[in-house]
């Protein structure tokens, strides 16, 4: 119930009146409720969304240093680079001077070349 001015006097002093309930009043607290909800799935639906970007960019940076390493020194200093890059070394496939790797990390997936180069 909310107190309104009542307007049948002609005095300029304001005479406070209870006004009947509205029907909305209880509809604030369940609409505050299913916001916040909203806001906090919003939320973890963001930081899911920076995690799988934080782990593509960290699975190309392995990469790219795997497959330098293992085209240097082999597939044994390709898995260590890669380790070192907390990351997995999924695949090494070495062809004349060129080394591809795939590595993981978390759920995402690269892959690089390299190539030496005297």
């Amino acid at each position: 119930m909310g107190l309104v001015p009542c307007r049948h006097h002609r005095v300029h002093a304001h005479r406070w009146v209870r006004s009947a309930p509205s029907v909305e009043a209880g509809q604030v607290l369940p609409l505050f409720a299913v916001m916040i909800l909203f806001v906090l799935l919003i939320g973890v639906g963001l930081m899911r969304l920076a995690g799988g970007l934080t782990d593509r960019a960290r699975a190309r940076t392995a990469a790219d240093a795997a497959a330098l390493a293992g085209a240097r020194d082999g597939e044994d200093m390709a898995g260590r680079v890669a380790e070192e890059n907390n990351a997995r070394l999924e695949q090494y496939v070495a062809q004349d001077r060129e080394v591809e790797v795939t590595v993981r990390v978390g759920d995402e997936r690269a892959t690089a070349r390299a190539q030496l180069r005297w």
